[in-house]
Formats: C-alpha cells, structure tokens, sequence
C-alpha cells in the first residue's frame, strides 16, 4: 500500500478551477476518475488523515500513487470529459458504472416509421441515431423534457401508442402540447419524421440555425399582433437555451475539430489537444518534451501534426485543426492531412468567438502541465544534486556551488534603475535571502556599469560583516570563531546575529555568482571583485538568446545540452532574478509617478507626501480613493484631500466640482 502523502500534490499546485481528475497505480493505470467544482478543494480532501475517509475511499487512495488533473472552463465540460475518461480507462474504483448496465444513451428510433425519443443502454441497433454516451440517465431525460416542448416528438412505448391509436385519445405529452400526436392523426408519418430530424440535428451539435429559426418567428408573430404565439415562441426559445446549458460542451455549428495548444520555454514545451467531435469534447492528450531544436511556435506544431497524424486512419482526422501558429508548410500539412481524410481539412488559428475561448481553456491545461513537470523536476533531490554536479564538471569549480546567487538588472529607458539578487541553495530557492538594489551612481542605460555597482555593493558589505566581527573570507576564523559564528566548509564563517539567531545580512559567501547576461556584464561583475580582492567566488554569465553561459576571460561560451539538469537549474535561477527586478522596477515606477504628481499639490511637503504613499502603496489604489478616505491619512485635510485627487485623477476623467467650505471644513459637492 502507498502512503497518500508520498505523491500528495504541493501545496497551492492544485487550480481552483473547475476540472477532472485521475488517481494512477504504481503500473500506471487509471484507478479513479472524478470531476470538481473546484479541483483544490475536491483533491485536498482525498489527503486527509486516512482515518476519517470513507473504507473504499481510503483503500483507493492507498491503491493509487500518483494524481493528476486536466482544467476545463465549465461544469459541464467535466462532466463530459469525466465519462469520456471512465468509458476509455474502466477505472476500478468508479463503483457507480461497474454494475451489469453500459452507459447510457439518447436513441432515436429512426427505423420506425413513427421514431420514438428514448433512453436506453446496451448494444446498439441498426437504424437507431445514438447520442452519448452520458454519465446520467436523469440528465438525458431533463434535456429531452426540456426539448420536448419545441420539437414535440414521439417519446411513448410502443404499448402506449397502440393504445392511444385504439381509444382516439392521445396520452398526456399529446394534451400538454409535449408531443404532436401522431398517434391520433393530427400531423402525418412524413411531418413528425421532419421534426424527428430536426431533434437528431439539433442535439448533432446544428444549434445555431434552430435558434436563430424561433428568433425570427417571435419577432414574426409580435409584429403581427399575435402575442400568444410570440409569447410561446419566447417560451420555447427560453427551452432551447436552457437545454443547450445543460448539453456537454456543444459548438453551435457542430465543430469536427482537434484544438491544439502549446505552453514553451527554452528547455521543453507542453503540448495539449483537446479531441471535439459533433461539437462535444471526446477526450484529451498531453505531453511534455524537451526542446532539441531551437524552433519557433509554428515549428513546434509543425513538428507535432506530423507526429500526431502520421499513420492515423482517415476517421481520426477532424475536418478542422485548431492551433496557436501556422506552421511554415501550411498548405503542404493541409494537402496531406486531407488526403488521408479523404475531404478537405483546415488547419487555422482561432481569432475571435467560442473556438478561440475554447483554444484559451486548452492553453490554461498546457501551461498547468509545463508548471507542475517543473514542480515535480525542481523538488526532486536526485535532478538537483545531478543539476549541480553539471555545474561544477562544466565550470570546473573546487566543489559543488551549493549556495548560487543571480543578479538581473530592471530600467526603463534609463530611469528607475533597479537590480535584483535572488538566492538558491542546494538548486531551490531561499526566498528570506533576496535582495533588491536602486542604482544611483549610473545615469543612463548602461547595464554593465549597473552591474558593477551592484556587485561591488553587495560584496564590500560581505567584507565590512567579516572585518566588523574579526573574520577574514577565505582564512582562518580569528575573533569570529571566538565570536560564536559557526563554520560551512564551502562558505566559511557564518556570522550570526546573537540577539536574533538568525545570519546577518550577506554574511554568507556563495559558491557561484551568475549575472543576467554575456560577457560584457561578467566581466563588470569579475573587475567588481577583483578590485575588492576577492578571488575565489567565481562568476558566470547566462545570455537569453542562445541559452549560452560565459565565464570571464574566455573567448568562447561553455556550452551545456538542451536536456542537461544543471543548464536548467541555471535557467530557472536567472528567470527568477528577472522576475524579482521587474517586480521591484515596476513598484519603484508607480511611487516614482505618485511623487510626481503630488509634486505640484500646495501645502502638501515631503513627509506627508510619503505618508500618502506608505497608506495606499500604489498609483492605482490612490486614484480608486475617495477625498474622505484621502483626508483619513494622518496630516491631511480636507481642502489637502481634494487637492490630491485632482492632481491624480486620469486626464480628461469626468469630475464632481469639489470645494471645501471654509467656515463648517466640509466638503461640497456640485
């Protein structure tokens, strides 16, 4: 038996989304399918202390070993996926199908020569039109109820009609205007088989045309004076919505489509398809793959249609294919793919409607699956300690670099300069040890002279915290040992704060310093050091483009394979860094924007304007403020308070003319 805990997704990895779910054995099968509401919610209830799940419940989730889940954008669409994933996988823990009855589906008898609407189960008959499969047979009739009323068809057994053909009398449906009753003659065979037809197109996925049909015969009848017949028309097209909410998900037009879409970045890509048949998702696929060729978007999915449809019988291929963007060859993959078909198949980027919404919800899964393959990579010990080594055989380093720092430079245009410096240790991250510089001595958009600063800076406060407690870096201990500071074989003293316990600011050498960037920044970051005397922290650099890293005084970039574990550990320190720095550049740039427009407002001097800012931290929260609520900050007042929202309202926004009465202090509106 598994311990649930041991493959327990990590905490906030789980969308809150609505979705379906698979709990796997050890061998990989399928032993469990379930849909939520709200997949977080659902999942963490399953790891929870064993004790308090149901007997079968707790004997799944010790059966299973793995989970995973596949985001949709609708109830509706779990629910069609979920029965769409029971049918394949025949999951052994769903109790509620492992009974002696199939699932069920919508027929109608077209064989007949009055077709009957019915629910039904088991093997299928000739000249019967089947929809489904569906998870619940009450769903069915609910819809057909519902439809009933605007295409009012056969629904009784055959008992039933022979009966109501005897007596002249129709059965109920006939009375409540539910069924035409052809059984007691008032529209012939051929008519009731139009509006037999008309049902199978309707639930075919062919909506568009029948709503747009009721629309036009309501306005009809409501110009002709007729109101109880545009009132029942309202009434049926009130039927037609509601049954298409309760439908899974249906396009209108009846889409025959594969919806393709791709999450990537410079290591690997995520592909998800969405299978859409008669307008209804059939199922769905994933993959992850690392990245061996540096293509772009079109020739990843280039890439992938061949490998998707190459040797695939021709019924396996929609008429229309679904993608983020066109692959270079457009015409020849389309050329292809239709003579395999047999008709002509499309292959487009969705722009605009419910195909592009469609596309957007396959995106979200692609990018769910690339986040949680990093999750799952990034927490495993045996890839970061491989990650590791990698660095060190590739930079040929004395040992391991268990500690990494990565500075990245932010500036927009040459203002707000800012730099960051995020940590990792032992290959994750150590989120209490980041740091976020302003760079004040550059004028400009120099980032190598950016690049200095910040090295010089965050380094010459590594030597004053060991000149300052008596530790020389790289020797012996001297007063720090006496001190109390603790000793790391690769960092050498850490100097700890006596009343807090915790190490002081930068006190701690890394084994690995990498700059954001080629070799004009390593070589500022190495002159910083070398100019401070430090010679055993060594430097690297990680340019974007071609994902090369460079050491300083050599010609050529270190080269690391597109699948080598330290490469993208390198990867995904440097990304941090960048996301660190544009965070702090982008709160700097909203302050900056707040202090400028407040510059001109009368009576209002530097600490209460950074007052103001303290209370409402940003640009957009102050303009959202009301003048009360401005005038509730310590040291302003009215007359102030209205001063200030003028001066940040947007341009040419619609104001109230605002005055402040100068013998009551209050405020006037006109």
């Amino acid at each position: 038996m598994a311990d649930p805990s041991t493959y327990k997704p990590r905490q906030g990895s789980i969308p809150t989304r609505p979705g379906v779910y698979r709990f796997r054995d050890k061998d990989g099968r399928v032993v469990y399918v379930g849909k939520a509401k709200n997949l977080r919610a659902r999942l963490s209830s399953y790891f929870q202390d064993i004790a308090n799940l149901h007997p079968r419940t707790a004997t799944m989730v010790t059966t299973a070993a793995s989970v995973e889940w596949t985001v949709v954008a609708t109830e509706v669409e779990a629910l069609q996926l979920e029965y769409s994933w029971i049918k394949e996988f025949d999951p052994r823990f769903n109790v509620k199908y492992r009974d002696d009855k199939s699932y069920p589906w919508l027929a109608v008898t077209l064989n007949e020569e009055f077709p009957r609407v019915m629910v039904g189960r088991g093997a299928k008959k000739k000249g019967v039109k089947y929809f489904g499969p569906y998870s619940h047979a009450w769903a069915i009739r609910e819809t057909v109820d519902l439809l009933l009323r605007v295409f009012p068809m056969r629904s009784c057994s055959n008992g039933v009609f022979k009966r109501s053909s005897q007596i002249g009398r129709p059965c109920l449906l006939g009375y409540i205007d539910k069924c035409a009753a052809p059984c007691v003659g008032r529209i012939d065979a051929e008519e009731h088989r139009r509006i037999a037809e008309d049902f199978c197109d309707f639930l075919g996925g062919r909506t568009d045309a029948f709503v747009r049909r009721v629309e036009r015969e309501m306005y009809a009848a409501s110009q002709a004076q007729e109101y109880e017949r545009a009132a029942r028309l309202r009434d049926d097209l009130g039927a037609l919505n509601k049954a298409l909410e309760k439908q899974a998900v249906v396009f209108g037009d009846g889409t025959d489509a594969d919806v393709i879409a791709l999450a990537e970045d410079p290591l690997e890509v995520a592909v998800q398809i969405f299978h859409v048949r008669s307008g209804r998702i059939r199922g769905q696929r994933g993959w992850v793959a690392d990245r061996v060729e540096d293509l772009d978007t079109g020739g990843l999915v280039g890439e992938f249609l061949l490998q998707l449809y190459a040797g695939e019988e021709g019924d396996a291929i929609p008429r229309e294919i679904l993608v983020p963007a066109l692959p270079e060859d457009t015409a020849t993959f389309e050329q292809l793919l239709s003579e395999t078909r047999g008709s002509r198949v499309q292959i487009r980027v969705p722009l605009r409607g419910d195909k592009r919404q469609l596309q957007k919800t396959v995106a979200q899964n692609a990018g769910q699956s690339l986040a949680l393959h990093k999750t799952r990579r990034a927490s495993d010990l045996t890839a970061r300690n491989q990650a590791l080594e990698e660095i060190q055989r590739a930079l040929d380093l004395p040992s391991a670099p268990l500690r990494i720092e990565c500075y990245d430079i932010s500036n927009l245009q040459g203002t707000e300069v800012v730099a960051s410096m995020v940590v990792f240790e032992d290959g994750l991250a150590r989120k209490s040890e980041y740091r976020r510089f302003v760079i004040r001595s550059v004028e400009g958009q120099n980032d190598v002279a950016s690049m200095h600063e910040v090295i010089t800076r965050r380094f010459r406060r590594l030597l004053d915290e060991r000149i300052e407690h008596g530790a020389v870096p790289g020797g012996d201990l001297g007063e720090g040992e006496r001190w109390g500071g603790e000793v790391d074989a690769q960092s050498g003293p850490l100097l700890v704060d006596p009343e807090t316990g915790k190490p002081r600011k930068f006190a701690y050498t890394p084994g690995l310093v990498v700059v954001d960037g080629g070799p004009p920044q390593v070589a500022a970051a190495q002159r910083a050091l070398d100019e401070l005397g430090i010679d055993d922290i060594p430097v690297c650099g990680l340019a974007k483009r071609l994902e090369e890293v460079w050491v300083p005084g050599e010609a050529d970039p270190v080269i690391l394979p597109r699948t080598s574990e330290g490469l993208y550990l390198l990867q995904r320190i440097r990304d941090e860094a960048h996301r660190f720095a544009i965070t702090h550049h982008r709160s700097r740039r909203s302050k900056s924007m707040v202090e400028s427009l407040l510059d001109d407002v009368p009576g209002l001097g530097e600490v209460r304007r950074k007052t103001l800012i303290k209370h409402f931290g940003s640009l957009k929260k102050l303009r959202a403020a009301t003048v009360d609520e401005i005038a509730q900050v310590p040291g302003i007042g009215p007359a102030t308070a209205t001063a200030i929202a003028e001066a940040v309202a947007p341009d040419g926004a619609a104001r109230k003319t605002v005055s402040v009465n100068t013998a009551t202090g209050e405020i006037e509106e006109g």
